[in-house]
């Protein structure tokens, strides 16, 4: 599927892709800080969408081909400060976006998928706008406490150093940092992580736009009472080595959010490498399947309360 153009209101355009069959229930695939649409392999969302789900993956505001907004980035002492008054919207606002899709698209309720600030993203789009989500997974994500699922200070070189402007230098940097978060443990394929930079660089490669998402993720401070809210069936994934988002990040989300199930997957850092693919897909799948079976199995009445708005 060709990469599609979706108004979703306020002045943001987002770019999207399908996968699978349209009568099939909806899959949105919400990814991370200053990373595309594209992180979501191919070869991923066609396995999901043989599944039974019609996937949708989408940039996010101020990322590849989606709009991309004005104003500074954070400076470096406004980060460690963890100063709010950096940014230019604030993560709710990434979740209108995401309501925004859902809605113009006709897919509401979707299942929900979010990997690392995208989980936070998914996180808000269920506390906020419960409606439009049928499920939700949160990988490799956190609350916003700034006592859990904080980085290793070992990271912290290869995220603070700036992204090169020439194409190859910029690939080589990405592949830099990819060696520093991803998992070490388990087998990854370079020539993906090669792949995936040369293409995200080729879609777009402005420097200050994951600076705004990073201070957006900043503003919105400690989401745990927010996430309390959350009444969607939800499974909550986070690699035992993640060194960006450390475990305790998962464990304190999986706590927030009533009922959440906690899944901990052996040696997987912060990436999606193909060697956990079976996994994380397995995992997925038959959460969107319990939850549709439960839903299947209330009364109208329940089912139109449990979901407001809920189509048919």
């Amino acid at each position: 599927m060709s990469e599609q153009f979706c108004d979703v209101g306020r002045g943001i355009t987002l770019c999207y892709e399908t996968f699978g069959d349209p009568a099939d229930p909806a899959a949105l695939l919400v990814m991370g800080l200053g990373t595309q649409m594209i992180a979501w392999h191919e070869d991923f969302c066609r396995e999901l969408a043989e599944r039974g789900l019609h996937v949708v993956r989408f940039d996010n505001r101020d990322i590849g081909r989606s709009t991309h907004l004005q104003g500074r980035p954070p400076t470096v002492p406004q980060l460690l400060m963890r100063s709010k008054r950096a940014g230019v919207y604030t993560l709710a606002d990434m979740a209108e976006d995401a309501a925004g899709l859902l809605r113009e698209l006709d897919l509401a309720p979707a299942h929900v998928i979010g990997a690392s600030m995208g989980g936070m993203i998914a996180q808000t789009l269920a506390a906020r706008h419960p409606e439009t989500v049928r499920s939700l997974v949160s990988i490799m994500s956190n609350t916003g406490n700034r006592w859990s699922g904080q980085p290793s200070p070992r990271v912290y070189a290869a995220l603070l150093r700036r992204a090169p402007r020439e194409r190859e230098a910029f690939v080589a940097h990405m592949e830099g940092v990819f060696a520093a978060i991803g998992s070490r443990r388990l087998e990854r394929d370079t020539e993906d992580i090669r792949a995936l930079a040369g293409a995200s660089y080729d879609r777009d490669h402005d420097a200050e736009g994951p600076g705004r998402q990073l201070a957006a993720i900043i503003a919105s401070g400690d989401r745990t009472a927010e996430l309390r809210r959350i009444s969607a069936p939800t499974l909550v994934i986070h690699g035992t080595a993640d060194p960006l988002v450390a475990p305790s990040g998962g464990r304190a989300t999986a706590r927030a959010i009533p009922n959440a199930e906690l899944m901990r997957v052996k040696d997987m850092g912060h990436d999606l490498p193909r060697a956990v693919w079976p996994r994380l897909i397995d995992a997925i799948s038959e959460h969107a399947r319990a939850a549709d079976a439960a839903r299947t199995h209330l009364p109208p009445q329940a089912r139109a309360a449990s979901v407001p708005g809920l189509r048919g």
